[in-house]
């Protein structure tokens, strides 16, 4: 069968886009044309003015480096194993730019071991390094946490500079336990509202300064004092 111009023309096209893709592979692969090497770094977060440089040195990467060099998964995986980093994501551009992208947690409260304080998110996982340094504005907890302590925590917020940590009690319950050394048993179901009760009750009659070694609120209809 006889072939026309334009069967030969495409041929001749599709030939030359073969060699050019082809040659640029090559070149790509043997570190030959620019998009074989790394040129920027760039570092993104979902939180602002956050200091970056553990993020970069985790990467460990230099502008320079050749791009297939640089393996993205253990990449990813040095920086997802920073503190504080609650998920991250590393991608190679076709321009050149390692795009490194993180979402940290947010401390809400802290947990001690009696020695350090560790930052805590809500859903009780430990965000940074410790410190020897107490966070006076956060509520602090102590012993096993359950799998959720965003409502608890903002309960008690506003009674944290009373409250010395807050305990969890049985896999069931919550002791609060002052700074003067009160111990404030407090009830299964609905403790935000014991807390209210209390907050108020505090603020009427001091009930927090006074000489105490416990108030039992785990019985709905009365308070014990002891």
């Amino acid at each position: 069968m006889k072939r026309n111009i334009w069967f030969w023309l495409y041929f001749i096209i599709a030939i030359v886009l073969a060699i050019y893709f082809a040659t640029r592979v090559i070149w790509i692969c043997t570190g030959r044309s620019a998009l074989s090497y790394i040129r920027t770094i760039s570092i993104t977060t979902d939180s602002a003015n956050k200091n970056l440089d553990a993020i970069a040195a985790a990467v460990a990467v230099a502008p320079g480096t050749r791009a297939y060099s640089a393996n993205l998964a253990n990449i990813n995986s040095r920086v997802a194993s920073v503190p504080g980093v609650r998920q991250s994501a590393v991608h190679r551009r076709p321009d050149g730019n390692l795009s490194v992208k993180v979402d940290f947690y947010r401390a809400i409260a802290q947990w001690t071991d009696g020695t350090y304080y560790y930052p805590l998110s809500s859903d009780g996982t430990i965000i940074n390094k410790p410190s020897e340094t107490r966070t006076n504005e956060l509520v602090t907890f102590r012993g096993t946490l359950p799998n959720d302590i965003s409502g608890i925590t903002e309960s008690a917020q506003n009674m944290a500079n009373n409250i010395n940590y807050m305990e969890w009690i049985e896999n069931r319950r919550w002791n609060m336990v002052t700074n003067d050394g009160i111990t404030i048993m407090l009830p299964e179901h609905d403790a935000a509202s014991a807390i209210a009760s209390l907050g108020v009750i505090n603020k009427n009659h001091g009930i927090l300064s006074k000489k105490l070694n416990f108030i039992d609120m785990r019985d709905d209809a009365r308070i014990l004092i002891k």
